[in-house]
């Protein structure tokens, strides 16, 4: 590496400190979850997706779009998710292999009452410590490292 493209030790402590706030904002919404007997997170974002993507549903691929997991990750948790009966696959009439996938009205309910753990883990961890202009600084500046620049 170059003088040039070494990270300056501002950039190393922004790394590591916005590192650990991510794990352990994640690891302590998943123990709310897990205390209220409720699944892991992973399945919210895929439940969420699901439900703002409508009655139309969406191909597993796009789901890998929106969600970031692996295919392999997606394909697991769409298993257990219909096994659960929290979504459904419905054939794609013009691809014979493909699939669509919708939520189910279980699936809605599941949805819901994660979110009211979620958004109450949200509101705790970050919403009761930050003023509105915090919250408002924290989201344009983690806005400016996305890539690509996304409407969020």
């Amino acid at each position: 590496m170059t003088e040039r493209t070494m990270p300056s030790p501002d950039a190393i402590k922004a790394w590591a400190r916005l590192m650990r706030v991510s794990r352990q904002l994640m690891e302590s919404a998943e123990e709310s979850l897990k205390e209220d007997g409720l699944p892991p997170l992973a399945w919210y974002d895929v439940l969420h997706e699901l439900a703002e993507a409508g009655e139309g549903g969406l191909r597993p691929f796009q789901l890998i779009e929106r969600t970031l997991f692996a295919q392999y990750n997606v394909s697991r948790l769409l298993a257990r998710l219909e096994a659960d009966g929290l979504v459904e696959k419905l054939a794609v009439a013009d691809d014979g292999r493909g699939q669509t996938v919708r939520i189910t009205a279980r699936g809605r309910e599941t949805r819901r009452r994660m979110w009211a753990v979620y958004g109450r883990s949200i509101a705790d961890l970050v919403g009761a410590k930050l003023s509105a202009d915090e919250l408002g600084m924290v989201s344009a500046l983690l806005g400016r490292l996305r890539h690509p620049p996304a409407a969020d």
